[in-house]
């Protein structure tokens, strides 16, 4: 039989191409699934069956202070965290549309004009051939991935959960950066209230060096109380400006989270913070504290993302099947370029499948395994962190509030205690030594409570972003989805 008699049907070439793909496909075979780890069961880590509802989306302002109020608006607003959190979303965005588009057919349009010289060998015939001529060429071409094997799908749900969890860690960012400008809020309160009590320490010194200077002119001191009262004075001093210096360091880092510069530190006045202020905070840690972290969601979309883009990279191992199609014009000079006999057209299946990578493929599916197994661990090990700091607050909290008690108590007798001793050096009933012992357990005990308070108020923040604050995933509005 001739060549012209042995032409196959578009059906029987269509089968013929397909069956050579299932000869083929032996060539390079994906290795078998390996072992891989597995997500942490969350009833596996202790958590109770209590419910905590989300707290409300601005928590901060149970504090009651205007300034705090304004300062995390400008934050949210102008933070650049948040702002590379927003544009690495629109990046994950951006991919799903790319995934996306490669499913659908592609239509491209060309044209060309070359002037050439041809050889005078050239198999057509002169005046073309050894001459100078126009070669020009238009056409339009369409072609479409038919994803047997699902492999471009498989790339779309990788972009999809990959949007997925960076708009939960935006989410996420803005947690962590309102819960870190409040905490920076609580320690310029803290560092105003010990610089205050510096101040309190200097003048209490000046007055007993006061006091100590007429019993000496009374003949009831020495000179040695007399100098030791001098050089406590300086010592209060520099106390004082050490305080002032750190409650300056606490405006420069609170400016520097609410996205301000050195022209914003004069506007930050003296916070006015009600620490006592209620936040909904559990007396154990409720099975829900998983499904409401945005970083645990994340965490748990990405290992989805790396699931999605092994399965896309063992489908590399199989024919691609596709459909392509082109119609166009062509011709040897300008003149005859859309003449009928310049039309062409054609069209047809085109399947291509590896047939010797030296183990190319192969590697990049390990690879995608790895990345799977490092995706749970990344996963369990978020959830372990998770479980772990929010008990740690729980007990760092229900610790702190007895210490708080005590500390009180301590402090009312402390400060009688200094009142004593004062009482007494002034009636010559006690020497200076008494009083500087009492005044050093006032302070103590002064900065002592304030850093239990301030403490205190940071672990209850610190308790309500452990266990997801305001974002809830029940109203939150999900992206991702073309």
């Amino acid at each position: 039989m001739n060549a012209r008699g042995s032409s196959l049907g578009p059906s029987a070439a269509w089968a013929a191409l397909v069956a050579l793909a299932a000869l083929l496909a032996g060539c390079v075979l994906p290795p078998k699934p390996s072992a891989r780890a597995s997500a942490i069961d969350a009833g596996q880590l202790g958590l109770s069956a209590v419910q905590v509802d989300p707290a409300t989306q601005d928590w901060w302002q149970a504090f009651d202070d205007a300034q705090l109020d304004s300062l995390i608006e400008r934050a949210l607003a102008a933070n650049p965290s948040l702002a590379q959190a927003s544009a690495q979303l629109r990046a994950a965005l951006a991919q799903v549309d790319a995934a996306h588009a490669g499913l659908l057919p592609k239509a491209s349009f060309s044209g060309s004009a070359l002037r050439q010289r041809a050889p005078d060998n050239y198999i057509i015939p002169p005046p073309l051939a050894g001459g100078d001529f126009w070669m020009a060429q238009i056409g339009a071409s369409l072609s479409w991935d038919l994803d047997f094997w699902g492999r471009q799908a498989d790339a779309l749900s990788q972009a999809r959960a990959l949007a997925q969890a960076s708009d939960l860690e935006r989410d996420n960012a803005r947690l962590l950066l309102a819960a870190a400008l409040v905490q920076a809020y609580v320690d310029l309160y803290r560092a105003d209230a010990l610089a205050d009590i510096a101040l309190q320490a200097e003048a209490q010194r000046q007055h007993i060096l006061e006091l100590t200077r007429r019993r000496l002119a009374a003949g009831l001191d020495t000179r040695l109380e007399l100098r030791e009262a001098e050089s406590a004075l300086p010592q209060a001093r520099v106390e004082r400006a050490q305080a002032q210096a750190q409650a300056e360091l606490a405006v420069h880092a609170l400016a520097m989270i609410a996205g301000q510069g050195a022209d914003g530190y004069a506007a930050i006045a003296r916070p006015q913070l009600n620490l006592d202020a209620v936040l909904p905070l559990p007396a154990q840690l409720p099975i829900n504290l998983l499904a409401r972290r945005p970083d645990v969601l994340a965490a748990r979309l990405r290992i989805e993302a790396a699931d999605a883009q092994r399965r896309a990279a063992r489908a590399a191992f199989y024919p691609d099947v596709s459909l392509h199609a082109l119609a166009g014009v062509a011709s040897f000079g300008l003149n005859d370029l859309f003449e009928a006999g310049a039309r062409g057209y054609g069209g047809g299946p085109l399947v291509s499948l590896p047939l010797f990578d030296a183990g190319k493929l192969r590697a990049q599916y390990q690879g995608r395994e790895a990345a799977l197994d490092d995706a749970v661990a990344v996963y369990n090990d978020t959830v372990l962190r998770a479980v772990q700091h929010s008990a740690d607050q729980l007990t760092r909290i229900d610790a702190l509030s007895r210490e708080r008690s005590d500390q009180q108590s301590t402090l009312v007798a402390a400060e009688d205690g200094y009142r004593i001793a004062e009482v007494r050096y002034r009636a010559g009933l006690a020497g200076y030594l008494s009083v500087l012992s009492a005044e050093t357990q006032v302070l103590d005990a002064r900065r002592q409570s304030v850093q239990i308070i301030a403490d205190l108020a940071v672990a209850r923040v610190s308790l309500l972003l452990e266990l997801g604050g305001s974002f809830d995933p029940n109203t939150q509005t999900r992206h991702g989805s073309p």
